[in-house]
């Protein structure tokens, strides 16, 4: 364990910007930081907390570091915390429309944008819940930004509503980008930002989560129980153990659900466009053909990307793949509906296909996605169809909704906007056509 004392030199204190590098750089690490200051105790991985500590110029704070290599872990916070000390270029204050809002959006975008001036965000947020489509559009007069999510619209048409009233920058807070029309964006003059990464353990634990869930059949059991109904009939699972994990799309989230996998104890396939072979080089997994890893995996996770058009990943778990696959597989999907062909996968379930199917994300979802639909009547059926299984497990596009998710796409996003007022460069985040 090691300490030291760190004086806070930016004349708004601990402010927002820092308080979220800090968190960022504390959430990856294998050190343990916490941070003290005038009796008050923070987690360093935990944005609420350090702001809470209301350090001002001159605050004297105490930083511990344990576990791993702590003099380095201590050097990236120190850099963190002095993030934008020296920077006194002046620039204008970015409005942001919010679409599609939530109260926990409120709780980390509405403290990180809160201060104004050199060295922070910079920017000034107002709150739609209604999502972005063609009919909403017009919200965004006079604002320089929209902020959307996956489930918010933006093709051509909006795109150019967009334009029209002013908008210059779209930041999208997820990773995927294909209801943008980047083309549309491109032509416009329109720049399109996203959160490459926010947290890839919160989406690969999910995938493992309810692909068990699906396996154990825990959501019956939980049920059955709750009946006072103590019968193991229909709960038969399967070990994962000695099985085989087939991983499609070996990105951050990838990566992380064959760790996941191979701490199961599984052998590790994949498929990707463009191999890792560090992967490979460090034994976590060997990369086959498309046919290959349908055929042998029996567990089937998906962690692409979803592209449309010719040799893209749209339906890539279509009829002819599903075909391939053994009837005593498992599927999982936690990355976009599309990459799955819904009514081949009801077929395949109709005739026995398949010991399990988890699915956080499915086509048809975009009505369903954080609504709640307890009291309508029943307008779209693929829900009802694919509930209907007792193999089949969904829930509601919530992979990545963890506290270190949360804090990381307001963090990122803003990062996104504030390189985008200050003409910073945007590295990962940019979306191009």
């Amino acid at each position: 364990m090691k300490t030291i004392t760190y004086k806070v030199e930016n004349e708004y204190g601990l402010h927002a910007r820092n308080a979220a590098l800090l968190a960022q750089a504390c959430v990856g690490m294998a050190t343990q930081i916490t941070v003290r200051y005038n009796g008050a105790v923070a987690n360093g991985s935990n944005v609420l907390q350090v702001l809470a500590l209301q350090a001002v110029k001159g605050a004297k704070i105490e930083i511990t570091a344990e576990g791993g290599d702590e003099d380095a872990a201590l050097e990236t916070v120190v850099r963190a915390l002095s993030a934008g000390d020296g920077n006194k270029k002046a620039v204008k204050l970015l409005k942001i429309a919010f679409y599609g809002t939530k109260e926990y959006d409120r709780l980390y975008f509405s403290e990180l944008a809160k201060e104004r001036g050199e060295g922070t965000y910079n920017c000034e947020i107002t709150y739609y819940d209604c999502r972005l489509t063609k009919w909403t559009a017009y919200l965004s007069k006079g604002f320089d930004a929209v902020c959307i999510f996956v489930n918010d619209e933006c093709p051509r048409e909006v795109v150019e509503a967009l334009k029209a009233y002013g908008v210059r920058l779209v930041l999208l807070r997820c990773a995927g980008f294909n209801n943008v029309d980047l083309k549309a964006a491109k032509e416009c003059d329109i720049t399109v930002l996203r959160v490459p990464a926010y947290s890839p353990y919160a989406v690969a634990e999910h995938a493992m989560s309810i692909i068990m869930t699906a396996n154990r059949r825990l959501h019956k059991a939980v049920n059955k129980v709750k009946d006072n109904n103590f019968d193991l009939s229909g709960l038969l699972g399967f070990d994962l153990h000695n099985k085989v994990a087939g991983i499609v799309g070996t990105g951050k989230i990838g990566q992380c659900m064959a760790r996941i996998c191979k701490g199961f104890g599984m052998t590790v396939i994949a498929f990707d466009s463009y191999p890792n072979q560090r992967l490979v080089n460090e034994g976590l997994l060997s990369y086959v053909s498309k046919e290959e890893l349908l055929e042998k995996a029996d567990l089937v996770s998906l962690h692409a990307p979803l592209i449309l058009g010719e040799g893209g990943t749209y339906h890539f778990i279509d009829e002819e793949a599903i075909s391939k696959m053994k009837d005593t597989a498992m599927l999982v999907n936690t990355a976009r509906g599309g990459l799955i062909d819904t009514e081949a996968l009801i077929g395949a379930l109709k005739r026995g296909k398949f010991h399990a199917v988890a699915l956080d994300v499915y086509e048809g979802e975009d009505e369903n996605v954080y609504t709640d639909h307890s009291f309508d009547f029943l307008d779209n059926d693929i829900t009802a169809r694919l509930q209907i299984f007792p193999n089949v497990v969904l829930t509601s596009h919530q992979a990545f909704f963890t506290r270190e998710a949360l804090q990381a796409i307001a963090a990122v996003t803003l990062e996104n906007a504030k390189n985008f007022n200050e003409g910073l460069p945007y590295g990962d985040a940019e979306c191009k056509a």
